[in-house]
């Protein structure tokens, strides 16, 4: 076997195994948007083989000789190819020390799971879920003992989410910024507050629908690739890079609820659409890290989407299409009810300030989870008693409580510390824009492709070619998390004049 013979077996292998992945990504997709309830379970099946053939393929013995030729003579690759052999060595040898049938198995556990959710959440109903989700704890433990039985199974765990990421980390990162927040939360607590009720209700679903076509225009995602659906929990999902999926969810009683998904979806979605050509068919076409992902959806959702330049500009839309609703308030009332910052139930429509808050109790409950110190039959309770010592609210019921996320029913067991670091780093990446450019003065305009350009020349077109520490040092230095305390005391300072 030659150089170029290897490479000709690998990338026939990784074109079938791609094939296999986009099967399930439509699965998936569906499964969580319009597949009826009674469909999970032959869906399950259907995962668990499409699980083992892809196991097959990434142990296949050709391909596996192919790859230790390749990896042996590394340093001889063009620099796509040596990272794309790095990272498929990494994941044949994490793919070897689990047994394929309990990865199938485990595979088909997560599709019933989920459906389950969607029922118990509709139902409020954490009772149904719970012997469900205590396989899907268990199933993630045993893969972390199989992976690296020397480490922290948490730690383990959350690399799988964001390489180099540990519980020691984490730790270190949210004492600062709860240090910072905290009191900052407490002063806007006591602060004169502004009531946005007149206008959360003013628009239908329907007419939300066109609001959401406003932010997709006002993002630049191309509709040829890029696709708007609706679901119970938002999300994206990437098909390929011509194959994207946003998703949302309407209310009737708060339209800005959905705008904000659509904008933080469209963020993960502008990543994953602008990753560079050269890495198509490789392991490396993809997101580098959940951290670097949710970076790009938090930046647009805050640094920009609840800058005053993108509230001003949304208004004058809202202004223009309904006239007679938003002109009950002035654009700058309307800003600061965009950015009212008070402690709420529901994470994904929290505000900019007490976000984080909501992470954190995320992160204690699987930390506790995977020592032993919590079970999961009392996850409820404590979810509870968290949200008051944290936020100081009472959780009325499970829906709005421990049922709130899909992430436990798909195993991302490990991902929500990835929402704080990604919002922390946008603080980092604005400092960096403003060196440059005027971020605010493109969203003022309506035209993003300043920013877009320049995320797209520092971190989307890179995919996976580097690891996040260091995708994220090459862009803004050290991480430095006192930027983002400091990004949030600043405004919100001034929106409260405390």
């Amino acid at each position: 076997m030659n150089k170029e013979q290897a490479i000709e077996i690998l990338s026939k292998n990784q074109a079938t195994l791609a094939a296999l992945n986009h099967a399930v990504s439509i699965l998936y997709i569906d499964g969580e948007t319009i597949a009826p309830p009674g469909s999970a379970q032959k869906r399950a099946v259907t995962l668990g083989e499409l699980s083992r053939m892809a196991y097959d393929l990434v142990t296949d013995r050709e391909a596996v000789a192919a790859l230790e030729y390749l990896y042996g003579v590394r340093e001889e690759l063009d620099p796509v190819t040596r990272r794309n052999v790095s990272e498929l060595w990494r994941d044949l040898d994490d793919t070897r020390k689990i047994p394929k049938e309990e990865a199938a198995e485990y595979s088909m556990l997560l599709a019933e799971a989920s459906a389950v959710w969607h029922e118990a959440k509709v139902k409020s109903d954490y009772a149904l879920f719970a012997p469900w989700l205590e396989k899907v704890f268990d199933g993630a433990k045993r893969r972390a003992a199989y992976l690296d039985p020397t480490r922290d199974p948490y730690d383990v765990t959350m690399d799988q989410f964001e390489r180099g990421l540990t519980s020691e980390k984490c730790d270190a990162f949210f004492a600062e910024l709860r240090g910072r927040i905290a009191p900052l939360i407490a002063k806007v607590g006591d602060a004169e507050q502004v009531d946005d009720s007149p206008i959360l209700a003013l628009y239908s679903i329907e007419e939300q629908r066109k609001i959401s076509d406003f932010a997709m225009d006002f993002l630049g995602l191309d509709r040829r690739y890029c696709v708007l659906g609706e679901t119970e929990h938002p999300f994206m999902a990437n098909v390929d890079k011509h194959d994207v999926r946003i998703h949302t969810h309407y209310y009737a009683e708060n339209f800005l609820w959905s705008l904000y998904s659509v904008v933080h979806e469209g963020g993960h979605a502008l990543y994953e659409l602008h990753v560079g050509d050269e890495l198509t068919g490789t392991s490396l076409a993809g997101g580098c890290s959940m951290s670097i992902h949710e970076s790009q959806s938090r930046f647009f959702e805050n640094y920009i989407g609840r800058s005053r330049a993108f509230t001003d500009r949304f208004y004058d839309f809202l202004l223009d299409a309904y006239p007679s609703r938003i002109g009950i308030v002035s654009k700058d009332e309307f800003y600061r009810m965009v950015n009212k910052a008070e402690p709420s139930l529901i994470r994904t429509e929290a505000d900019e300030l007490t976000y984080s808050m909501h992470v954190m109790i995320r992160y204690d409950l699987e930390r506790r989870i995977f020592d032993g110190s919590l079970c999961v039959a009392d996850l409820p309770r404590e979810w509870n008693r968290l949200y008051g010592e944290y936020l100081g609210i009472d959780v009325p019921d499970d829906r709005r409580g421990v049922l709130q996320d899909s992430h436990w029913s798909n195993a991302n067991i490990g991902y929500f510390p990835s929402y704080a670091l990604g919002s922390a780093y946008g603080a980092q990446y604005l400092a960096e824009m403003k060196k440059e450019f005027d971020p605010f003065a493109a969203a003022a305009s309506g035209d993003l492709s300043p920013v877009r350009n320049w995320l797209e020349k520092k971190i989307w077109r890179h995919g996976r070619m580097m690891d996040p520490t260091d995708l994220f040092r090459s862009v803004c230095g050290e991480f430095r998390p006192s930027v983002y305390a400091d990004y949030l005391e600043e405004k919100f300072t001034a929106l409260y004049n405390l």
